[in-house]
């Protein structure tokens, strides 16, 4: 019986072992949290559905009943060495592990706004990052500094993505359709609050994401300003005034906010680029470098080491488990 272990608890991470399990492998999935899925269970609903993220959770939690999968929680694998045919893994404790293969699985961490200062993210209460503004959602209670439900709201797109300053060029490819339909919930939420959406394109990339945003504006009238915020800072009633450009009429404005939420691009997790530097196989932005874009996208240089989901680049819920089952049935083709 072939044994694979795998890195991270995520959805990439249970799907691949659910289909591993599946075809009788022995499978080993390793998780430096206490539990599984803290990235799923951290949000309220899903795009483009709305669905609750629990029950997401809960599917994928049930995969991981056959014998052949054994969890182990509060693990963190830090270096991997190949030696001969099989592979050792080592923890944090020093303690090994062996596998004949390794999927990395260790996603994504969101971008930390304190490195924008001139946003003001944790110095102005009024400003909050996406994952704060879920949490809210999740409970129903979205409060301004003051503890009242906020008389506007002001979404900024691209915190930590597409930004030279940051260091991080790249598109995460989800903040878009994260920020319409965060728009969206809190329009149903706070009837009688002015939303707003700063944004300097929108890369709706999925089916039915250009639909979510049309509905946006004509259902939920959430408002649409193509630009970018330079500067937000503190008013007198504690509220959040920002600076900022309309590119598409060439003018600045002011505006005054109850809550400036900072729509947090992806980066690779600590666990990524441990394990990355560690087996020689970090790529760009210290994600996870594969063999090629197209039919070898699972593979990295370590012949039988295999990596799925946003270890290697940002991707939504769907295209990640997508991309563990492409992974699993990979290392079933070995």
């Amino acid at each position: 019986m072939k044994k694979v272990a795998i890195i991270g608890a995520g959805p990439a991470g249970i799907e691949a072992a659910s289909v591993l399990a599946a075809h009788n492998c022995e499978v080993v999935l390793f998780e430096k949290s206490a539990a599984p899925l803290s990235n799923i269970l951290d949000k309220a609903f899903l795009f483009p559905d709305f669905s609750a993220a629990q029950e997401l959770a809960d599917r994928l939690t049930a995969k991981l009943l056959p014998e052949n999968i054994k969890v182990l929680c509060e693990k963190e694998i830090v270096d991997i060495k190949k030696i001969d045919d099989e592979f050792k893994l080592f923890d944090k404790e020093g303690k090994t592990y062996i596998a004949d293969n390794v999927l990395i699985t260790t996603g994504y961490t969101l971008f930390d706004a304190h490195r924008k200062e001139e946003l003001g993210y944790g110095i102005y209460k009024g400003v909050i990052n996406s994952l704060d503004l879920e949490r809210m959602i999740h409970y129903k209670q979205i409060t301004n500094s003051m503890g009242e439900a906020p008389s506007k709201v002001v979404f900024l797109q691209c915190v930590g993505s597409r930004d030279e300053k940051s260091g991080n060029n790249y598109c995460s490819k989800v903040c878009c359709v994260t920020a319409v339909k965060q728009a969206i919930e809190v329009r149903k939420l706070l009837p009688d609050t002015e939303i707003y959406l700063y944004y300097m394109d929108l890369r709706m990339w999925g089916k039915g994401f250009e639909e979510l945003y049309r509905e946006a504006q004509e259902k939920y009238d959430i408002r649409f300003v193509r630009g970018r915020i330079s500067e937000a800072s503190a008013t007198f009633d504690n509220k959040v005034q920002i600076k900022s450009e309309d590119t598409l009429i060439g003018q600045p404005l002011k505006m005054t906010t109850d809550l400036l939420v900072l729509m947090c691009g992806m980066e690779a997790s600590q666990g990524t680029r441990t394990l990355a530097e560690a087996c020689g196989i970090a790529g760009n932005y210290h994600f996870i470098a594969t063999q090629g874009p197209h039919l070898s996208d699972n593979a990295t240089a370590v012949d039988g080491l295999f990596v799925a989901g946003t270890a290697k680049q940002p991707m939504s819920i769907r295209d990640t488990i997508t991309d563990a089952d492409a992974a699993a049935f990979l290392i079933l083709s070995k």
